[in-house]
């Protein structure tokens, strides 16, 4: 995600003051913010969920509808998302 240089901090707030609520959502057992060290005002958030389901519930939560909102009126550029599935088998 890239933000207006302006946005920032306002952004990292934003994640701070949220990211407990997120990792309490049922089914996150990570979430990490990530800065890139050569584009200081672009961040990547990585996060793992025991289940698709679990994603799922949280994208259409209305939690995830306030966070989303306002981070979208933080950006300079449009979002690029990935969600990349894995299966993980225990023996």
């Amino acid at each position: 995600m890239t933000f207006d240089p302006d946005k920032v901090d306002e952004f990292e707030s934003l994640f701070n003051d949220n990211k407990h609520k997120i990792r309490a959502f049922d089914g996150c057992t990570h979430l990490q913010l990530l800065k890139d060290i050569n584009t200081p005002n672009q961040y990547f958030t990585y996060s793992f969920w025991k289940h698709p389901d679990n994603l799922e519930a949280y994208r259409t939560s209305e939690l995830f509808a306030e966070v989303w909102s306002a981070t979208k009126k933080l950006f300079i550029a449009k979002p690029e998302a990935w969600s990349v599935e894995q299966e993980i088998i225990l023996e």
